[in-house]
Formats: C-alpha cells, sequence, structure tokens
C-alpha cells in the first residue's frame, strides 16, 4: 500500500513539472532563469519550522542581484567614460561575474556580452535579457564542471561550463545522490539532469569569480598587463583555514537538523548548505530594498532587510575581535595598545577595494567627557582624519603609533595608477601603494606572493601579523582628572566615501543616480564590528 502511494505522488510530481516545463531548448541554450528551480526548491522547512527555502534565501542575497547593483553600473559607466573606446571590451569583461549566464551565451555565440543592453532597470524580455537578470543564478553555478579548478586560468570567470551536451542530456550537480525516480521527476521539471558531486563544495568554485584580475590599462587605454583586483581564495588559500574550513562553510552553513531539499518528493538530508550567501555588503542589499522600484528588485522588502541584519550579524560574530590593553597615564598622557585579531579565513576587509575598516579610538576623563578621539565617522560616510577622504591625491598611511587626532589607523587597499597616483578606477590600478588589511591566521606575511602581499608601512611594522595588528596610542590629555577609560572600536563599511564621492565628476545617468542615493544612505554606510574597554586605576 505504502509502496503504491510513493508511486502516485511520484506520478503527481511528474505531471505537474512536465505540464509546467515544456519548452524547446536551442543548441546554444545553456542555462535557465531560477523560476525552473525555485518552483521545488522553496517551502523548505526544518524540523524546528526554520524557513531555509533556497530560493527566498537566495533572491535576497548580492548573487541574485549582481546585475542590479546600482554602484556596479556606476563604476563601469566611469570606465567606459575614462576609456571610451574600449566600451565593447569593457562591458564584455565586466558582464563575465554580474550577468555570467547571458554572458556565457554569448561567449558561445562567438559574440562579445553586452551590459547596459540587458540591465534590469530597462526590464526587457529577450532571452538575453532574463538571463542577464537573473545575475548568479542556479544553474549557473550548479553546472560549473571541475575542470581546471583552483587554476589561474579558471580565475576571473575562467569556470568551465558544458557547451556541447545537448538540453535533454545536460547534467546539474549536487552534493547529494538522487535516485532514479527523482532524477525523471528534476529532468521533467528543468530539462537537467541531476548528478552527484563534491566539487561544488570546494572553495574552488568560489575563486572563479571571487579571484579577478582586471586589464590594466595606460592612459591610452591599451592594455599594459593584469592587476589583482580582489584575491580572496589566495588570501585564504595562503592561511591557516586552508586545512581547516572552505569558503561555503562560512557563507554556506550547513543546517544543523537534516532537511528535505525539495518541496516535491523531498527526502531529509544531512549537512545541507544555507543559500543565502553570507557576505558584508548589508548597504549594498539596504539600497537594493530603498529603491527597489528603479531597479527591478525582485525580493520582498521583509527579505532584503533580513539578508542585511544577518550579514551585520555575521560581521559583528565572525569577522574580528578588539581588546585595550597596558594602560597607564603618565605626564600627561595616556599610553595603550589596542589589539585587533582578524577571524575572517581572509584579509580583513577582503575582495572589492571600496572597502575599509578603521579604528574609532576614545579617551574619556573620570567625569565622562572625551579628551581624545581619533577616527570618527561623519554623516556623509567620510572618516575625519583619513588623509584620501579629505584629499583624493592623498592616502592614510599605516601607523604604529597614534599620537595626534588627525591620524586614524584605516585597514584597506589603496591603489595607484601608472604614475603612482591614488585612483579609485578599476582599470587605471596598476600597483598597491598600500594593502594593510588584517592578515588572516598563519599567513606567511614575509612570503606572501605579489598579488596578496602587505604594501606600505604595515609591511615593516613587527606588530602587523598573521591575525592581528597591534597600535599603540600615546595621547595627551593635559590635566584631565582620571581614571581614564579608553574604548575602541572597528567599524567597516562596504563603499568608502572617496570611492563614491569621486564618482562625482562623472556626469552620467549611472553616476548621478547612484551618488545621490549614496548621500541619501550615507548615516547608513558604516557599521560597528567590534570593540573593546580598558580603565586606568586612577
Amino acid at each position: 500500500m505504502a509502496h503504491r502511494r510513493a508511486i502516485s505522488w511520484m506520478a503527481v510530481a511528474l505531471a505537474l513539472c512536465a505540464a509546467g516545463s515544456a519548452r524547446v531548448a536551442s543548441a546554444q541554450e545553456l542555462f535557465s532563469t531560477s523560476e525552473s528551480c525555485v518552483a521545488c526548491h522553496n517551502g523548505l522547512m526544518t524540523p524546528k519550522a526554520e524557513d531555509i527555502s533556497f530560493g527566498t534565501h537566495w533572491r535576497a542575497s548580492m548573487m541574485a542581484n549582481a546585475a542590479r547593483d546600482p554602484y556596479w553600473h556606476a563604476a563601469v559607466r566611469r570606465e567606459i567614460m575614462d576609456y571610451p573606446d574600449q566600451q565593447r571590451e569593457i562591458e564584455h569583461e565586466c558582464t563575465v561575474c554580474h550577468m555570467p549566464m547571458a554572458h556565457t551565451e554569448a561567449r558561445v555565440r562567438g559574440e562579445r556580452a553586452k551590459m547596459f543592453a540587458h540591465l534590469p532597470i530597462g526590464r526587457g524580455d529577450t532571452r538575453a535579457d532574463r538571463l542577464a537578470a537573473d545575475g548568479v543564478s542556479c544553474t549557473m553555478c550548479h553546472q560549473i564542471t571541475p575542470a581546471k579548478l583552483g587554476t589561474r586560468e579558471s580565475f576571473t570567470g575562467g569556470f568551465v561550463v558544458d557547451s556541447l551536451t545537448r538540453w535533454e542530456h545536460r547534467r546539474i550537480f549536487g552534493p547529494f545522490a538522487v535516485d532514479s525516480g527523482r532524477t525523471r521527476v528534476m529532468h521533467s521539471a528543468t530539462g537537467f539532469v541531476p548528478r552527484e558531486a563534491t566539487h561544488l563544495a570546494q572553495s574552488e568554485v568560489c575563486a572563479t569569480c571571487h579571484m579577478l584580475y582586471t586589464h590594466a590599462r595606460g592612459p591610452d587605454g591599451r592594455v599594459i598587463g593584469q592587476f589583482p583586483e580582489q584575491t580572496p581564495y589566495l588570501e585564504w588559500r595562503y592561511s591557516a583555514f586552508r586545512n581547516e574550513r572552505s569558503c561555503q562553510s562560512c557563507h554556506m552553513p550547513v543546517v544543523r537538523d537534516s532537511v528535505a531539499i525539495a518541496s516535491v518528493v523531498g527526502v531529509p538530508r544531512p549537512d545541507v548548505n544555507r543559500h543565502d550567501f553570507r557576505g558584508g555588503n548589508f548597504f549594498m542589499l539596504r539600497m537594493l530594498n530603498r529603491y527597489r522600484d528603479e531597479l527591478g528588485v525582485e525580493a520582498l522588502p521583509q527579505e532584503l532587510e533580513a539578508a542585511a541584519s544577518n550579514t551585520v550579524a555575521h560581521l559583528q560574530d565572525s569577522t574580528a575581535r578588539v581588546s585595550v590593553s597596558s594602560v597607564a597615564v603618565a605626564n600627561g598622557r595616556v599610553v595603550a595598545e589596542v589589539v585587533v585579531q582578524n577571524l575572517a579565513g581572509h584579509k580583513f576587509p577582503t575582495a572589492y577595494p571600496s572597502r575599509r575598516a578603521w579604528l574609532h579610538v576614545t579617551v574619556r576623563d573620570g567625569a565622562g567627557r572625551t579628551v581624545f578621539e581619533s577616527g570618527r565617522l561623519l554623516p556623509s560616510g567620510a572618516v575625519v582624519g583619513n588623509d584620501n577622504d579629505e584629499d583624493p591625491a592623498r592616502h592614510e598611511p599605516h601607523h604604529t603609533e597614534i599620537t595626534r587626532r588627525e591620524q586614524v589607523q584605516i585597514y584597506e587597499s589603496i591603489m595607484g595608477d601608472t604614475r603612482r597616483r591614488v585612483t579609485t578606477g578599476l582599470l587605471s590600478g596598476v600597483v598597491y601603494l598600500k594593502d594593510n588589511r588584517l592578515l588572516p591566521r598563519g599567513f606567511d606575511k614575509a612570503g606572501a606572493i605579489p598579488d596578496i602581499a602587505v604594501y606600505g608601512g604595515a609591511r615593516d611594522d613587527a606588530d602587523f601579523v598573521a591575525g592581528s595588528d597591534r597600535v599603540r596610542y600615546a595621547v595627551s590629555v593635559g590635566n584631565a582628572a582620571g581614571p581614564m577609560r579608553v574604548d575602541a572600536e572597528l567599524w567597516f563599511q562596504p563603499i568608502g566615501f572617496r570611492w563614491a564621492d569621486n564618482l562625482r565628476a562623472y556626469r552620467a545617468p549611472e553616476t548621478d543616480r547612484f551618488v545621490r542615493w549614496y548621500d541619501a544612505l550615507s548615516e547608513i554606510t558604516a557599521v560597528l564590528v567590534a570593540r573593546g574597554s580598558a580603565t586606568t586605576a586612577r
């Protein structure tokens, strides 16, 4: 009887899926949009009634909204305005990871991928429009084969997707074995054949887009080399985390309970990975939510706010710790040591170079009055004392000791152009003038290859080591009476003030729009990650 009921369930599922999936695919169609997957991979509940639906979580992530990212629109427009003769090449290069499905199908056809013609804002309804709008979607990641993973060739969108197999035989990879009945259900619903594979759980899959080398260009627009724009995978590979945790273990953590991964004839599975793709860009998630209509956002407002809140929680729980030690008062000066520990498996901050973290340190006297402050955040998103926020031609050096209010310890990467001038133009960057982002535990600072090396004053700082940095504060407090309290906070900003402000000079719809939105949200550009404090005896 139970066997007959199972057969009946399967027959119903097959009929429903087949009815909703009748289509004819051309030989050059490699992907389908998320709708075909979400139909069965939503409505997923743990035994404790927690909703872990893949589609719901994914659509509120930066992966799903990669093509809607208004900063990306503005940044690419800026690059095109800097190098107008290279627009076709720039759009092709910049869509490989933000519109990977549309890009890949264009490349297979022997064409250059277009970006602005397929933005979700326009809401076009061609196949290329739909694939572009779906961002980094289900059938993109789950079709990546093991070929070349972890090699330099696989970086910068060098993932390999089978482009020869006909649609009705195309494989879709997942971490679990699928029996023949459920294989037929999925094939009927999507046209794909599920296959068990272990490589999707490896960091090397993430590296295909999260290891990015840009084509550095000279003043005349010609390519003069490659530049390591973001390198979280190599940072991880050169850390102690390589033998301990994968990218997915932090950014797609497993559900503690066994749970079905499909709402149609699903069976409980252990170690199911969440699909919320936890990162650090809470600010962009909230911008997407605020301007959802203009950007064609499909995730619900509460879903995006939950994603932003979870991002902040992840930053505060898993990235850094701050402590204050050795506090003393002598000759009208407070001397303290602030220690920042990096808990992440890569540099912090990592990835796109607009990201920065900094120390906000205050000293208060016995009456609670502030007698010293370094690193205060302004409502504009700028940091008081930061040379780069005050002057785009300068940058704040790495500090081993801070003695004045005008000094602030900022963990960041600063790019330079062919004349070693500070730049926020990705294609103008040819060298790092500064990179003192906090190193992960186990990182060999002295032996690091140039692509992930430390640059600037941190290179010779004996207290800037794998896993931590120690900064000495020796500041005058005059005749203020103690006991003195030293508070140290680590703040994080996904898009630093200078990276937004530099776009003001580029008058175009995309740049004007982003600057306007940044100004409107400037008071929420940063978040407090960690804090520590200590008080003197008197």
